[in-house]
């Protein structure tokens, strides 16, 4: 993230929706319970619905709590080895799961007093927005692509779960992860919700491409977990086809598709949804690796230069999007809460919350259908009709 987008995400960043946890123990083969095991009652005008996913599978999802015992936490080494979150969503059979809360009371409330000085929202609003998926469904049958889900700093896995939703019904396993002391809160299976160390300023001496590269690490830990013979971590492990493997983030999460992409081999393809790149795409490229550039607008002569400078250096396919009229936020589910709860987008917004998940629901699972599972995107060849507001860097 540029100074640009970084000062655009605190207007946009209002809404963080975390889910949390925290505890020293081995990896967890089976899934962690959801400490919210029904999405509470909320007025019908203040409940926020998530766009139905649009692919032909239902989706279900679990929680995995993983330890990496090899790794002290970067941020808080006294809290032990390395701890995280995990949301899988994976393609399910209908009507054989449960409700899955959009994230705990516990996260909610951090988040919404946190970002929303004497808040008076109430925390269901966030809690019990409508979500698609079931909790712990019957997995569809075969081997799908795996999709990793790195979210933006100071925000909760949650704040993607329009987009995990919709690419799981489209055939796509989805791990999207907490990186922990790195997001409003994170709740663990003992109830335990942990603080944004690194919220406020203190990012160790400023430097962002050394959490990039921290969070490459998580998600190469987290890929160990889900690929692991014979042991996996999750107990649905065998749907995932470990030969096809994706990166997608949004804001920092976007921005550590780079180093993860670099130094883990198995991720075959990448997104940065409005993610500054510090850590810079070297001269040497990413090995031919495809990667999907989507932003908003930063207007007038402004220039993100680490997008600049490694458009250049990209070496495999790619394209570089812009949606007109969109904000930071406009990648994530952020948008959707504040038009219900009538909470102000930044100036210059003229996307509706809708129309900028549905376009990045299409754009992200163009690519991914067409890198890691071959079928033509005619939608990736360059502007439509249908879609006025997506521009094509040249």
């Amino acid at each position: 993230m540029s100074r640009l987008r970084r000062t655009a995400a605190a207007a946009a960043l209002l809404l963080a929706l975390p889910l949390s946890v925290a505890a020293a123990a081995p990896a967890l083969a089976a899934p962690s319970p959801d400490t919210s095991a029904t999405a509470p009652t909320v007025p019908a005008d203040l409940r926020t619905e998530l766009p139905r996913p649009t692919g032909p599978y239902a989706v279900g999802r679990e929680i995995l709590h993983l330890v990496d015992q090899d790794r002290p936490d970067p941020w808080v080494p006294s809290a032990g080895p390395r701890q995280l979150m995990v949301s899988m969503y994976y393609p399910a059979h209908a009507g054989t799961g449960g409700p899955t809360p959009y994230m705990t009371p516990e996260a909610a409330r951090m988040m919404l007093d946190g970002k929303l000085p004497g808040n008076t929202i109430p925390t269901e609003a966030v809690t019990g927005a409508r979500t698609w998926a079931e909790s712990d469904a019957r997995p569809q049958h075969g081997r799908f692509p795996l999709i990793v889900l790195s979210p933006g700093f100071t925000m909760p896995r949650s704040e993607l779960t329009a987009l995990a939703e919709d690419l799981a019904s489209r055939g796509y396993v989805v791990a999207s992860v907490d990186h922990t002391y790195e997001n409003t809160g994170t709740t663990f299976p003992d109830g335990t919700t942990l603080p944004c160390t690194l919220c406020d300023g203190h990012v160790p001496d400023d430097d962002w491409a050394a959490v990039s590269e921290s969070r490459a690490k998580d998600v190469s830990f987290v890929i160990d977990q889900l690929t692991a013979h014979p042991h996996p971590a999750w107990r649905y492990a065998r749907m995932i086809d470990g030969d096809r493997i994706g990166m997608a983030g949004h804001s920092l999460g976007g921005a550590a598709a780079v180093p993860s992409m670099l130094t883990d081999d198995r991720i075959r393809a990448g997104v940065d949804l409005d993610g500054t790149m510090d850590y810079r795409v070297p001269a040497s490229g990413l090995g031919g690796k495809p990667f999907l550039m989507i932003g908003h607008p930063l207007g007038g002569d402004n220039e993100d230069a680490t997008w600049t400078e490694s458009w250049a250096h990209l070496d495999g396919w790619k394209r570089w999007l812009t949606f007109g009229g969109s904000n930071h936020g406009t990648f994530t589910d952020n948008p959707l809460f504040f038009e219900k709860l009538g909470l102000p987008q930044p100036p210059g917004t003229t996307m509706s919350a809708h129309r900028g998940v549905d376009l990045t629901r299409a754009y992200v699972a163009a690519f991914f259908d067409l890198q890691l599972k071959g079928v033509p995107q005619p939608l990736l060849d360059g502007p439509t009709a249908a879609n006025p507001e997506v521009l094509f860097h040249p």
